[in-house]
């Protein structure tokens, strides 16, 4: 290490990353909540859990000229929305000084439109300071209903949130919770994570959330997405991607840019295994009848 350089730990770099992102938000006139990490109230992480980076959900009609911005002062594109997640809800940007930001346009298993559903968490924001700068984050029960929304996600991972924020909440704070996730529609991803799943089987992403919690294969997956499909257009974009190869995980999984000739064999080795996955779940059919 150069004598000049200062290894820096990585809850002080990801507050100074939420400040940085702030920062260049006031200078353009974005919106932005801060969510999850550092942005999170004591009492509903009392351990103080920081996470590896920077989460912001992002005014809708803001985030092309935040994006712009954030590329312009030194964040380059990590992973884009088309390829970051199954949802398709962030794009993650990473800074040589700040570390990885994830950009959230939406919050996957809040089915209003994200416009609306921004408002609603942003009409009763609350404002917190990090590393010196002003952030606003959702109120209290609005980062309850988030962290057990991202729970469904990743449900070994984030046990201790549901845990703590839903499971030992007064009946008066689910109360606020159930409300605001009836107006955020969110229920089938809300239960997924609490262990009510079973109540919403008739529901178009019933199967999407099923998978997505208790896990299940990519084929398996892109059809629960098909079906979960608001509009015949998005469900018609769901079979137009579901063959492509995801170029940014592919090029993180080699440590570079991958060659053409990577990508189609890419290509044809998901091809393959997409028809062994179908193989398979035909077989275990059979097996039950």
């Amino acid at each position: 290490m150069n004598e000049s350089e200062v290894s820096v730990p990585l809850p002080v770099r990801l507050r100074f990353g939420h400040a940085a992102i702030q920062h260049l938000a006031d200078g353009i006139g974005a919106d932005l909540l801060h969510i999850k990490g550092a942005a999170v109230d004591p009492s509903l992480r009392p351990g103080g859990a920081a996470g590896t980076d920077v989460d912001v959900l992002v005014r809708p009609s803001h985030v092309e000229v935040l994006d712009r911005a954030m590329r312009q002062h030194g964040w380059r594109l990590y992973s884009s929305f088309e390829n970051g997640s199954p949802f398709g809800h962030a794009q993650t940007y990473l800074h040589d000084a700040w570390g990885y930001v994830d950009l959230h346009r939406y919050f996957p298993g809040i089915r209003v439109d994200p416009s609306r559903a921004f408002e609603r968490l942003w009409k009763d924001r609350q404002e917190i300071e990090i590393a010196g700068v002003g952030c606003r984050v959702p109120n209290v029960v609005g980062q309850a209903v988030l962290l057990v929304l991202n729970a469904a996600r990743s449900p070994d991972r984030a046990r201790g949130d549901v845990r703590a924020v839903w499971a030992e909440a007064s009946e008066p704070r689910r109360a606020e919770m159930e409300a605001l996730v009836a107006d955020l529609d969110a229920p089938v991803a809300f239960a997924a994570a609490v262990g009510r799943l079973e109540r919403f089987r008739g529901e178009r992403d019933y199967r999407l959330w099923k998978i997505v919690s208790k896990g299940g294969s990519r084929s398996a997956e892109w059809w629960a997405r098909f079906r979960a499909a608001p509009t015949i257009g998005m469900a018609l974009r769901v079979v137009s991607r579901a063959p492509l190869v995801n170029v940014d995980r592919l090029a993180h999984r080699l440590g570079r840019t991958p060659t053409r000739g990577e990508i189609v064999a890419e290509f044809f080795r998901r091809m393959v295994r997409a028809v062994r996955e179908a193989w398979l779940a035909v077989r275990h059919r059979g097996a039950r009848q």
